[in-house]
């Protein structure tokens, strides 16, 4: 029996269109008459390549292309027994865009019906393998995988999950208390939830869960078995225990023991990777070495499902035999890289931009405290920040200007006014330099303008009247008329230009 939901999403997924249209949550089996007939399309024999080609070659007579795509195939070689059109065979498959799946469920060739049932319910798949006997084993598993698709989590926790099948272990007690089935049915459970690139795990029992993975099969749960202590004592090996006479005793079921617990882990999963859930009319006739070999040469989930279901009833068939392959076509792992990345460009971008702010902001605030003098046209100017530009934007403002000129300033100061200015302290001591600056030009246009009186002045240094008679001064100064210094008469001419007496008294004799 199963219990299939193929359209609960995966990762909120659209699987509207992704999933083959198959009913939601239907239950299909031997048990249900009338839900057998939901599956039997896909129950009938796929038609061979070459009878594609030649349908295809008659509906496309005439038209330019006739290629279609086709189904691959089995890889050739294995003679087994077809399970296709099976009495009590129940199937499904479905894909959406990070996984695809098969399963199958068949009777077996020697048991009247089928005790197993399956859960689809994605991303959520489960195996239950009924005990107890005709109409009692079969509403044990169909019990269980109701309760584990009802309480299973949406991701990838495996305490939520294991949590799951002990809450179906209580349901199938109460499920006989009530009348349901009968005193003493249990089930095992094997269930798996794919989450991206993490598998959940929960188990009980000797149903399995296998992953494929680089063309290497694992076994990835434990057997809760007589026979798997036996084999963990070193007792017997594992091919022996498959054809142990003990092999059907369970350690450890759903439906005895309310305080029953389930093992659960969790294990990473990657794009190509095969997962296979399966009761033990598999292992228990098909060695986990041909398991590895169908499963690698199949190449969808349903055709591996198909395989392994064949090669069971192939092996003998001595129990129901049910499998469900679950492909990982997209684990999200590239996907949250590049979200990685784009985040990481995201946060570094906002990073440098905060940085870059900060940045300016110091500058801005640095320049905010910075004063200077500089040329504003032909005069000094008084600046508040930077002489200079950063992004277009000035780092500078004009706070007031003066009446110095710069030109009236020393050579050496007005360079240094017209290249980047001259750095003050604060407005204050800009005020004073520019008050030092007008100081010292009135000082140096002072000492200008007396200069320029004492070289007008040059001629006569005495500024007294000259003498009337026309006297002139010798270049000592002296009167050429007189004698200064002692009084004796000079020497006079005549009219007539001939020379006098000269008479020369000496203290007035």
């Amino acid at each position: 029996m199963a219990v299939e939901d193929p359209q609960t999403p995966l990762r909120a997924a659209p699987l509207d269109t992704a999933v083959p249209s198959v009913p939601t949550a239907a239950v299909v089996g031997k048990h249900a008459a009338a839900e057998q007939s939901v599956h039997a399309a896909a129950d009938q024999p796929a038609p061979s390549a070459s009878a594609q080609t030649a349908s295809n070659t008659d509906r496309d007579e005439g038209s330019a292309d006739t290629t279609q795509p086709q189904e691959p195939v089995n890889a050739p070689g294995r003679a087994t027994i077809p399970v296709e059109g099976r009495a009590g065979a129940d199937a499904t498959c479905g894909k959406n865009a990070f996984i695809s799946w098969g399963a199958r469920s068949d009777v077996g060739l020697v048991r009247s019906h089928n005790e197993d049932s399956f859960l689809i319910r994605t991303p959520c798949f489960a195996v239950c393998d009924g005990m107890g006997g005709h109409a009692a084993g079969e509403v044990a598993s169909s019990i269980a995988v109701e309760t584990i698709g009802e309480k299973a989590p949406a991701t990838a926790d495996d305490t939520l999950l294991g949590a799951s099948i002990e809450a179906a272990n209580l349901a199938v007690i109460k499920g006989a208390e009530e009348g349901r089935g009968k005193p003493g049915m249990g089930c095992t459970a094997s269930a798996a939830l794919i989450d991206g690139n993490r598998m959940a795990i929960a188990h009980v029992g000797d149903s399995r869960i296998y992953l494929l993975h680089a063309g290497t099969l694992v076994r990835v749960t434990r057997d809760h078995s007589y026979v798997e202590e036996l084999v963990d004592a070193g007792q017997i090996t594992a091919d022996e225990a498959r054809v142990h006479p003990s092999r059907s005793i369970i350690t450890r079921a759903l439906g005895s023991d309310p305080d029953m617990y389930a093992d659960h882990f969790s294990i990473e999963v990657a794009n190509g990777d095969r997962v296979i859930i399966c009761s033990d009319g598999l292992s228990s006739m098909v060695p986990d070495s041909e398991i590895e070999s169908v499963a690698v040469s199949s190449a969808t989930p349903q055709q591996a499902a198909d395989n392994l279901v064949s090669a069971a009833l192939t092996a003998g068939g001595a129990d129901n035999v049910t499998v469900i392959v679950v492909d990982i076509l997209n684990d999200g792992v590239a996907a949250a890289a590049r979200k990685h990345s784009v985040g990481f460009a995201l946060r570094v971008v906002v990073a440098m931009v905060v940085v870059a702010v900060v940045i300016l902001g110091g500058i801005f605030a640095f320049a905010k405290n910075e004063w200077y003098l500089g040329v504003d046209g032909d005069t000094v100017g008084i600046y508040q920040g930077i002489d200079g530009e950063l992004l277009g934007i000035s780092l500078s403002n004009l706070v007031q200007t003066t009446a110095v000129e710069v030109s009236d300033l020393p050579a050496n100061v007005a360079t240094q006014l017209e290249n980047g200015g001259l750095r003050v302290d604060s407005e204050e001591e800009a005020l004073s330099t520019v008050e030092s600056y007008r100081s010292q030009i009135d000082a140096e246009k002072t000492k200008a303008a007396e200069k320029a009186a004492e070289v007008t002045a040059e001629g006569n240094p005495t500024g007294e009247a000259a003498p009337e008679g026309g006297a002139q001064t010798d270049e000592s100064g002296a009167d050429s008329g007189t004698d200064s210094a002692s009084g004796d008469s000079a020497t006079s001419t005549d009219a007539t230009g001939t020379t006098g007496d000269t008479t020369q008294t000496n203290g007035g004799e």
